[in-house]
């Protein structure tokens, strides 16, 4: 080891508050033959903490050593300080003899001895259940059941923080203390926190949007009940089609011109006053994408149907194999378990074919929430302004490869001692103006964007990826090639998680707020959860084939054959599936030389073990792929890596096009159907429209979901998309990277070129909606595309 060096001069480098980047040379004497150094030591003295953006080290012989860095470095008081690595990996046993206890050492004070309270500058990754939704002591109707380590509501590990417990009830945590901008300090290790540029933008990004919230509801005619008057008075909250809002939805600059925006210390400031390349920019939402080609064709039954192959949750629709439909759940709590949708709802619109035959070819389809949702409607419908069914959709394939919406059921439980009833709705033959079908389709839509937002969103990307990045800080060194090679699919996500936790999810929160199942829609997540979560069935392919959708194929071009050819979202994620799957063996093979060299891989099995049976405790006696060759340890990956990429994005930024015009995809439900024949029926003919307005999302519930949607779907000007990655060492993982990012232009080329084929129909719809939100890349902003490498929002 050489001798330290102190950094000298930083002093007068503190001639400003603002947060800048400065630069140091520092030289190191030392012996001859003192070999290239693995890793260098820091130590801070200062009371602050500081940004270690990066270091490198020019050898005598003119090469350059460079060190994993970009991390935070508070006082390290008497420790012999923090370790930065050479960004050379290595397996365990390959490790340099003068860095083995470096590494020991590196990852135990990662892993914490699971005791205390986390401070800021703590480093430590330890995993807790999710005890911090509730917050009793701020009002005992915030009580909700903790979620994990329990046979009723399995769950995800999130990151454990060591709060003391609450004060009325020690089963759940106490809430943080909020800093001077009301923001709950949530504990996550420090180097898991946004970078300056993306805090900035995320930070205006939230400010902007409640702008538009309020001026956009100010404009617009509604009840005393807050009831939106009608649809045209909706459609006023937006900017008109040709404002110039910098283009699609709010963009950004390109990425190049990023770098000389964020050099001011006023980042913040500047990304307020001139958000996302606007130019006098009133404050108003921006036209969502389903509005902008055509006004009306949201309304549209052909619309509806696309969307479920080629939209925000595309990944519940799934391929009907018995008829009549039929429910799991148990007939003595919750009735028949057989569909009311019969034949004669049907037969009469599947051109000419039987049901039988319909079926044997594979021509229904449905998006069935029934299950879901059966065992908790009756406490949903007990909360004020809470109003919910259990639905189904049924489609039928057409033979120009489109779905048609053949029923809808809405279905209420036995309860109050009235026997379960079923409500049965076939379209209309012009549904723009019979708002009967509406409200029923509202139901389907409702039932559909909570599954959304709480199974398919949060639980399968977010809270199921939390767990991973716990169990690589912990067991994967820093030097390992499997930590290089996760680390940018890790990016920020715990972050993002936590502030989840803190205005979102936790009770009382947007969620409960502007949801219909309110109190009860983490609860539903956990069952989800328990019911249908297992690791593989995360698998692209091998979700398609359980749904139905696929079928195994070794003659098609990724061994599966799609049931439906035109479905979007599947035929873009299966080119992307395989490329990052090559690119994983690829990687794979150049670190591991046989399969036994994965098994002796003592911290990568010591990784997977604690993901298995810690990270996702309470399924740990499912089904379970065994890391134990270098193809299976590839199919882990792959898998791992898709959920934060690619599924997510999927799932997450189509939420303002699609989903931003609160009609097509209203949050809350606010009314049943009234008994036929009952005054209330009477009402309902006499001004459908009235009753569907306040059935469905109020103005206020609207403009605060809007909000979010703004933000969640908005790419930041720092994102790093898939196949972005830091400095590589290694000339042949270089070039693996380099045929990954070709691979992926191409993906893109091709998305755009479907894009533009009249005969692949789904690809935009009545709505001229294009499906973007698989290809690679984009600008910043709201734009309805790009696969960021990690979820960072």
């Amino acid at each position: 080891m050489s001798h330290p060096r102190i950094i000298e001069g930083w002093v007068t480098k503190l001639d400003t508050l603002a947060t800048q980047n400065y630069t140091f040379k520092m030289e190191f004497p030392v012996p001859r033959g003192f070999g290239e150094p693995g890793a260098i030591l820091v130590k801070n003295n200062h009371p602050n903490e500081f940004l270690l953006v990066s270091f490198s080290l020019s050898l005598p012989d003119l090469t350059e050593v460079h060190y994993m860095t970009n991390s935070w470095v508070y006082n390290t008081g008497d420790t012999e300080g923090r370790i930065f690595f050479q960004n050379k990996p290595y397996l365990p046993h390959e490790t340099p003899a003068s860095l083995r206890e470096f590494r020991t050492k590196e990852l135990r004070a990662l892993q914490g001895d699971g005791t205390g309270v986390r401070q800021f500058s703590d480093r430590v990754y330890d995993y807790d259940v999710y005890n911090d939704l509730a917050n009793p002591d701020d009002d005992l109707s915030l009580e909700r059941p903790n979620l994990g380590n329990s046979l009723e509501y399995p769950y995800p590990r999130r990151c454990r923080t060591g709060r003391p417990p609450a004060q009325t009830n020690s089963l759940y945590e106490s809430m943080p203390k909020a800093d001077v901008l009301g923001n709950l300090e949530f504990y996550v290790p420090r180097d898991e926190a946004f970078e300056r540029t993306k805090m900035s933008d995320f930070k205006a990004d939230n400010i902007r949007s409640k702008g538009h919230g309020l001026t956009s509801k100010l404009s617009v005619r509604y009840t005393q009940q807050m009831d939106f008057d009608s649809i045209e008075s909706i459609k006023k909250l937006y900017a008109p089609k040709n404002a110039d809002l910098g283009g699609l939805n709010n963009v950004l600059p390109d990425k190049k011109d990023v770098a000389k925006q964020y050099q001011s210390p006023f980042v913040f400031l500047q990304e307020l006053m001139t958000p996302d390349g606007e130019k006098n920019t009133p404050l108003q939402y921006p036209l969502p994408g389903i509005l902008q080609a055509d006004d009306n064709a949201w309304q549209t039954n052909e619309e509806f149907a696309r969307e479920f192959l080629a939209g925000l949750n595309p990944i519940v629709i799934q391929l009907v194999k018995q008829f009549p439909l039929r429910s799991r759940l148990d007939p003595k709590r919750f009735g028949d378990p057989t569909s009311a949708i019969t034949a004669q709802h049907i037969e009469k619109n599947l051109e000419g074919l039987s049901i039988d035959k319909a079926v044997s070819e594979k021509k229904l389809f449905v998006a069935d929430y029934h299950d879901s949702y059966l065992p908790f409607v009756e406490r949903i419908n007990s909360q004020k302004d809470s109003k919910t069914y259990a639905t189904r959709a049924l489609f039928f394939l057409s033979a120009n490869d489109q779905l048609k919406v053949l029923a809808l059921e809405l279905v209420l439980p036995p309860m109050a001692g009235k026997p379960k009833l079923s409500l049965v709705f076939t379209p209309p033959n012009d549904t723009s103006k019979d708002f009967i079908w509406q409200t029923a389709r509202a139901h389907v839509a409702n039932n559909d964007i909570v599954v959304h937002q709480v199974f398919s969103h949060w639980t399968k990307c977010h809270a199921a990826t939390e767990p991973v990045i716990i169990a690589t800080n912990r067991q994967l060194s820093k030097l390992h090639p499997i930590n290089h090679l996760m680390a940018p699919h890790l990016r920020s996500t715990l972050y993002i998680n936590q502030g989840a936790r803190a205005k979102l999810i936790a009770a009382g929160g947007t969620i409960e707020s502007t949801f219909t199942p309110r109190a009860y829609g983490m609860r539903m997540a956990a069952v989800n959860y328990k019911d249908t979560w297992t690791f593989e069935s995360q698998a692209l392919p091998n979700d398609l084939i359980a749904r139905g959708m696929a079928v195994p194929d070794p003659k098609e071009k990724h061994g599966v054959k799609l049931v439906v050819q035109d479905y979007p979202y599947a035929a873009d994620g299966l080119e992307l599936w395989a490329a990052l799957k090559a690119w994983n063996a690829e990687y794979v093979d150049v670190y591991y030389k046989d399969d036994a060299a994965v098994l002796n891989d003592v911290e990568l099995q010591n990784w997977w073990w604690e993901i298995r049976n810690v990270g996702h405790a309470d399924k740990r006696n499912a089904k379970w792929p065994e890391a134990n060759t270098k193809s299976s340890l590839v199919e882990i990956l792959t898998t791992i890596q898709w959920i934060p990429s690619c599924q997510h994005a999927a799932v997450n930024f189509g939420q303002y096009a699609y989903a931003g015009f609160m009609p097509h995809h209203p949050t809350l439900t606010r009314r049943l159907f009234p008994a036929e024949g009952s005054p209330e029926w009477d009402d309902m003919k006499k001004n459908a429209e009235k009753f569907y307005l306040s059935a469905i999302s109020d103005v206020n519930s609207a403009t605060r979901t809007m909000s979010v949607y703004e933000v969640l779907s908005s790419h930041s000007a720092d994102e790093k998309y898939i196949g972005e990655r830091g400095l590589i060492e290694d000339k042949r993982v270089t070039a693996a990277l380099k045929r990954f990012t070709a691979k992926l232009d191409d993906i893109d080329g091709l998305i755009k070129k479907r894009n533009t084929d009249p005969t692949l129909k789904n690809r935009l719809g009545v709505a001229k909606l294009p499906y973007e939100l698989l290809r690679p890349t984009s600008k910043p902003g709201v734009t309805a595309m790009g696969i960021p490498n990690s979820i960072t929002i």
